[in-house]
C-alpha cells in the first residue's frame, strides 16, 4: 500500500506563496496521474491541480495562473507552488491519484491558511 505524507503548509498572508510536498513511500506514483486536492471547512474535497506520468498538467480554474504541479521521478514526490495566494485558498490540502481509479489512502493533509 502507498503512503502518501503531505507538508509545507502553514498561515501566509494574501498575496503570498507557499510550496507544497507530497511524498510517496513506493515510486508506483510515478505511472499515475497525480493530483492536488483541497477541502476547505464546511465543503467537499476538490481536485485543484493534476499532472500525468508525461508532466502534463491540468489546473482548476481558480487556481490556474497562480498555482504549478509538478513531480520529482527519483523522489517520488509531487510538489505544489502556490503563489499570488488568497484567503479562499484555505483548507487543508491533500495529495493522491487523479485518474478515474481507486485513490490510495488518503493522507494526513497540510494546513493552508491564508489571512492578514
Amino acid at each position: 500500500q502507498v503512503r502518501l505524507v503531505e507538508s509545507g503548509g502553514g498561515l501566509v498572508q494574501p498575496g503570498g506563496s507557499l510550496r507544497l510536498s507530497c511524498a510517496a513511500s513506493h515510486d508506483v506514483i510515478n505511472r499515475y496521474i497525480m493530483g492536488w486536492y483541497r477541502q476547505a471547512v464546511g465543503k467537499e474535497r476538490e481536485l485543484v491541480a493534476s499532472i500525468d506520468s508525461s508532466g502534463g498538467v491540468s489546473y482548476e480554474s481558480s487556481v490556474r495562473g497562480r498555482f504549478s504541479i509538478s513531480r520529482d521521478y527519483a523522489q517520488y514526490t509531487v510538489s505544489l507552488q502556490m503563489n499570488n495566494l488568497k484567503p479562499e485558498d484555505t483548507a487543508v490540502y491533500y495529495c493522491n491519484r487523479a485518474d478515474r481509479f481507486q485513490r490510495f489512502d488518503w493522507g494526513q493533509g497540510t494546513q493552508v491558511t491564508v489571512a492578514a
